[in-house]
C-alpha cells in the first residue's frame, strides 16, 4: 500500500505542475488554436490529479484497514481493536493523512469546476490554474515533508499506539471533514476572484458563478465549526461548548470573514459597490483559512486540539507570503479596475447596513486574530508568553453580537439607496414593542419559574447582556416575520390562496431573499441558546457518592444507585449509576463513564447529558477516592439544546438559499380567456 501510495502522489504532483505551467503559458495566447488545445490537456490534467489523490487516499486507508504497522502513521494512529468508523477516520485524525485528505478535497473541488468549464471557458481557465498552484504547494507538502506513507524504522510491531482517545467518539467521524470542506472549499472563490482581478474580467459575472460555491462552503464550515462545539460539549467533561482556544478561533476568522463577504458581495451586484472591499474579503477568508491550518500544525502556538509541532510550519509560512505578495502584485496592477459604480447615498439605506455588518464582522475577526496572536507577540515583544482568555474576547464579541442582531433586524427594513423615516417608524414600530414587551416579561416574571425568567439586569452584567440578547433576538424574529406577513398578504390577495400557501410561494419565488431570513431566524434561535450561559450552575460531590449518597443541584436530586467497572478489547471502564429525581419523581437515570484506552494507554472522562428545551444536566465522572467511590462533578446548563437546533435551522436555511426560483405564474387577463376559450360541443 505504501508503494502504492507514493507512486499516486508522485504522480498527482507532476500532473499539478504540468496543469499550472501549461496552463499558465496557454493564458498568454488567448485565440492561438495550438495553445487552446495545449490549455485543454492541462485541464485535463487537473481532472485526472483527482484520480490519483483519490487512489492515495483508498491505499491509506486500506492499510488502516489491514493493520499495515509497516506504515509509521498507521502505527502512531491505529490499533487491532479499534472500530470500523474510527479507522477510516485515520484517512484525517493525524498531520500526515489531514494533509492527504486536505490535497484529495481540493482536487475533488477542482474536479468538479473543470468539468463545468464550459459556463464561461476563459475565467474557468484562470480559476483552474490558481487552484492548480494551491494544490502544488500541498502535494509538495505530502511528498516530502510530511508522507503519509513513510516506514517505521525497527521490527514489525504487533499493535499500533491507537487513536486518540478524544477522537474515538461518533462525531469526529463527520466533524473534521465538515470542517475541510468549508476551509478547502473557500479557495474556489478565492481562485475566481483572482482570476477576474487578473484578466480585469467586465461586469459582476464572476460573483454571481462564485455565489453557490460560497454559499455551499460556508454551510460546510458553518456545520464543521457546530459539530466542533457539540463533541467538545459532549467530549472534553467541562460543560462548555466554546473556550476561545487558538484552533477553536481559526475556524471562526475564515467563517466571519466569509459571512461578511456573502453580505456584502450583494451591494456589488445590486449597485456595482465595494468591489475593493470583496476582493480583500475573498482573499482575506482564504488566507486565513490557510492561516489556521497553519496555527494547528507549526506548533507556533499551544493547543489542545493543534497536531504535533513540526518544521511543516515553515512551509506555511511561505505560502502564505508568496499568495499575499503575488495577490497584493495583481490587486495594485489592476486595482483601477475596481472602481465603484455608485456611492453610498444615504445612512438610512440597505448598502450601509450591509457596510456597518461588514466593519463589525471585520472588527470581530480581528480582535480574534489579536487575542489568538497575542501570545507570540508579546513573547517576541516582552521576552515572555501573555495569553488572553474568554474574558478578553467576550469584552468585544458580546456587544458586536449585540449591534449585529440590531442590523439583522433593521436591515430587511430598509431600501436601496434610501429609505424615508417614516417609512423606517412605520415598518419598526411594532417589532419594537414586541421586543420591549418580551424584555418586561423577562423581567418581571417571578424567577421561581425557572431560568431564564426572573432577569435582573442590574444585578450582573452577564444578565444584562442576556437579556439584551433575547430582546434583540425578539426583534430579529418580528421583522422576519413582518416581511413574511406583508409579502403574504399581497400574494394572497391576488391569487385568493390562504396564507401559509401564499408563504410558500413567495419563499419559492426568492429563495435566496427568504432562505437568508431563514439562517437569521436560525442564528436568533443559537443566540438564544447562547443567553442561556449566564444561568449556568456546576458542584461536584467533593467526597464521592456512595451507594445511596445523594447530591443536589438546581430542582434535581442525583441518588448513586451503584457504580461498576467493564472490560471492551479497545478500553477498559468505569461507571457510576446515577437515578435522577426531581419534584421527588424519578425522571431518568444517568451513567457518567470513564474510560481507559488500552493501546495509547490514555484516559478519557465520557459525560452523560440528560438535554431537554429547557435546560441540560451534565454528569461527568471525574474518577474514585480513596474508598472506591466515584466523585461526579454536575453542571446545569439552561438553554443549550437551542443552540444546536439554531444550526440545522441555519442550515436549512441555506440549502433553500441555493434552490433556483421559481418562475412568477403568468397571469392572463379573462378577456383573452374568454377569447380563446374554446366553444363547448352540445349535443342533440
Amino acid at each position: 500500500m505504501a508503494t502504492i501510495g507514493n507512486f499516486a502522489l508522485l504522480l498527482a504532483l507532476a500532473l499539478s505542475i504540468y496543469s499550472f505551467v501549461v496552463g499558465v503559458v496557454a493564458l498568454f495566447f488567448p485565440g492561438d488554436p495550438g495553445w487552446e488545445r495545449l490549455g485543454e490537456t492541462a485541464r485535463r490534467a487537473g481532472v485526472v490529479v483527482f484520480g490519483f489523490v483519490l487512489l492515495a487516499a483508498i491505499a491509506l486507508v486500506a492499510a488502516a484497514f489491514r493493520d499495515d504497522f509497516t506504515i509509521a502513521y498507521i502505527f502512531h494512529h491505529s490499533n487491532r481493536d479499534l472500530p470500523g468508523p474510527y479507522k477510516f477516520a485515520v484517512l484525517w485524525s493525524g498531520q500526515e493523512g489531514s494533509l492527504l485528505f486536505w490535497s484529495l478535497l481540493l482536487a475533488g473541488y477542482g474536479f468538479v469546476l473543470r468539468l463545468r468549464y464550459k459556463t464561461d471557458p476563459r475565467l474557468f481557465a484562470y480559476a483552474s490554474v490558481v487552484l492548480a498552484g494551491v494544490q502544488i504547494f500541498f502535494l509538495l507538502l505530502i511528498n516530502f515533508a510530511a508522507n503519509p506513507f513513510g516506514l517505521l524504522e525497527g521490527p514489525l510491531r504487533a499493535d499500533g499506539s491507537g487513536l486518540n482517545p478524544l477522537l474515538q467518539y461518533p462525531e469526529m467521524v463527520i466533524h473534521p471533514p465538515m470542517l475541510y470542506l468549508g476551509y478547502v472549499g473557500f479557495t474556489v472563490p478565492f481562485a475566481f476572484a483572482l482570476g477576474a482581478l487578473i484578466m480585469k474580467y467586465p461586469g459582476e459575472k464572476w460573483i454571481h458563478i462564485t455565489r453557490r460555491w460560497t454559499m455551499v462552503t460556508w454551510g460546510f464550515l458553518t456545520c464543521g465549526i457546530f459539530l466542533g462545539a457539540h463533541w467538545a460539549y459532549s467530549v472534553l467533561g467541562w460543560g462548555g461548548y466554546w473556550g476561545w482556544d487558538p484552533v477553536e478561533n481559526a475556524s471562526l476568522m475564515p467563517w466571519l470573514v466569509g459571512t461578511a463577504f456573502l453580505h456584502s458581495v450583494m451591494m456589488q451586484e445590486k449597485r456595482g459597490m465595494l468591489k475593493v472591499w470583496n476582493m480583500w474579503l475573498v482573499f482575506a477568508t482564504f488566507w486565513l483559512a490557510i492561516l489556521g491550518t497553519f496555527l494547528t500544525r507549526s506548533g507556533i502556538i499551544a493547543s489542545v486540539h493543534a497536531f504535533a509541532q513540526s518544521s511543516i510550519g515553515d512551509w506555511f509560512a511561505w505560502f502564505l507570503s508568496i499568495t499575499l505578495v503575488v495577490f497584493l502584485f495583481f490587486f495594485i496592477k489592476n486595482k483601477d479596475h475596481l472602481r465603484s459604480e455608485h456611492k453610498l447615498e444615504s445612512l438610512i439605506s440597505r448598502e450601509s447596513s450591509f457596510l456597518f455588518n461588514n466593519l463589525l464582522f471585520v472588527l470581530l475577526c480581528f480582535t480574534v486574530l489579536w487575542g489568538t496572536w497575542f501570545p507570540k507577540i508579546s513573547e517576541l515583544v516582552q521576552g515572555n508568553k501573555v495569553t488572553v482568555g474568554g474574558p478578553f474576547y467576550n469584552r468585544v464579541a458580546i456587544p458586536v453580537a449585540l449591534l449585529l442582531l440590531i442590523l439583522t433586524a433593521v436591515g430587511p427594513l430598509l431600501a436601496w439607496r434610501k429609505t424615508s423615516f417614516d417609512s423606517l417608524k412605520r415598518n419598526f414600530l411594532w417589532p419594537s414593542i414586541g421586543a420591549v414587551a418580551v424584555m418586561a416579561f423577562l423581567m418581571t416574571t417571578p424567577a421561581s419559574w425557572g431560568s431564564p425568567f426572573g432577569l435582573r439586569p442590574w444585578q450582573d452584567v452577564a444578565y444584562f447582556y442576556s437579556l439584551m440578547a433575547i430582546g434583540l433576538c425578539a426583534l430579529v424574529t418580528l421583522t422576519i416575520a413582518s416581511e413574511y406577513y406583508r409579502g403574504s398578504r399581497v400574494i394572497a390577495g391576488h391569487t385568493g390562496q390562504g396564507m401559509f400557501a401564499s408563504m410558500v410561494q413567495l419563499t419559492h419565488r426568492n429563495t435566496r431573499r427568504y432562505g437568508g431570513y431563514i439562517v437569521h431566524f436560525g442564528v436568533v434561535v443559537v443566540i438564544i441558546g447562547f443567553a442561556g450561559s449566564a444561568f449556568n450552575q456546576d458542584k461536584e460531590s467533593d467526597k464521592g457518592l456512595g451507594y445511596g449518597d445523594k447530591m443536589q443541584i438546581g430542582n434535581y436530586t442525583l441518588v448513586c444507585r451503584s457504580f461498576t467497572q467493564e472490560d471492551k478489547p479497545n478500553y477498559a471502564s468505569e461507571w457510576a449509576i446515577i437515578d435522577v429525581f426531581k419534584g421527588g419523581r424519578q425522571i431518568d437515570t444517568l451513567y457518567p463513564e470513564r474510560r481507559f484506552y488500552k493501546a495509547s494507554r490514555q484516559a478519557q472522562t465520557m459525560p452523560t447529558i440528560r438535554s431537554t428545551l429547557n435546560e441540560d444536566l451534565y454528569l461527568v465522572y471525574e474518577g474514585q477516592n480513596e474508598k472506591g467511590e466515584p466523585i461526579i462533578k454536575a453542571h446545569l446548563n439552561p438553554l443549550v439544546m437551542w443552540i444546536w437546533l439554531g444550526v440545522w435551522i441555519i442550515l436549512g436555511g441555506t440549502v433553500l438559499a441555493l434552490i433556483p426560483n421559481a418562475p412568477a405564474p403568468v397571469r392572463i387577463p379573462v378577456a383573452r380567456l374568454v377569447e380563446h376559450a374554446v366553444p363547448a360541443v352540445t349535443g342533440d
